[in-house]
């Protein structure tokens, strides 16, 4: 494609409020999907799909994501300031409509609304959804406070993993394609994932 039109920052605020943020949401292209599950201490679950999980270390092993404001109510961010645990679990292709209706607003449980699973694990306290290929549990370490759009950067130390370990290479990478677990881009459109290929450590 050759006719590409710049559109400015002046552009992208006078856009309709919907189309600024398709468009702006879509530019990092596909991220993997991800259900991030809690619990209260009422015992009530919640789950709800994210986009925004990131690799924070690996020496400890960290994990975070996006919370969005919490000028609303946030039940991930009630329920993880609460107990202290959270679970991120793959959204794979089986589950792609279940996982992405977890983003309505529900007066119950989105595992009930949605009819997913919520699956305990030993001792952790926080459910994970039973569905998922790759199920990783987090103990809540630190949140960081965005101040351009009042978001928060939320970083869990991973207490477990949970995984059928062929879909682990000779490096011990997860192949995500063998997961089937699934890409989003934007908000709402979804994608399988390939393997092109695997290439070796680049050294100059």
């Amino acid at each position: 494609m050759t006719d590409k039109k710049i559109i400015s920052s002046i552009d992208i605020l006078g856009m309709e409020k919907q189309m600024r943020t398709n468009l702006i949401n879509s530019l990092p292209g596909i991220r993997q999907a991800n259900l991030i599950a809690t619990i209260n201490k009422e015992g009530i679950t919640n789950v709800a799909i994210f986009n925004s999980v990131v690799h924070i270390g690996a020496h400890p092993p960290y994990m975070g994501f996006i919370m969005r404001p919490v000028t609303v109510p946030r039940g991930t961010y009630k329920n993880i300031k609460e107990t202290g645990f959270f679970t991120i679990n793959h959204a794979s292709e089986n589950i792609f409509k279940q996982a992405h209706q977890t983003s309505a607003r529900y007066d119950i449980s989105e595992f009930t609304a949605t009819g997913l699973t919520p699956e305990y694990i030993s001792d952790f306290q926080a459910p994970f959804v039973a569905e998922s290929d790759v199920q990783i549990g987090l103990k809540f370490v630190e949140e960081y406070h965005i101040k351009c759009n009042d978001t928060i950067l939320m970083i869990g130390e991973i207490q477990l993993v949970r995984l059928d370990t062929s879909l682990l290479n000779e490096s011990n990478i997860l192949q995500l394609h063998q997961a089937e677990s699934i890409g989003v881009g934007g908000l709402e459109t979804y994608y399988s994932l390939s393997k092109l290929a695997e290439l070796p450590y680049a050294k100059p």
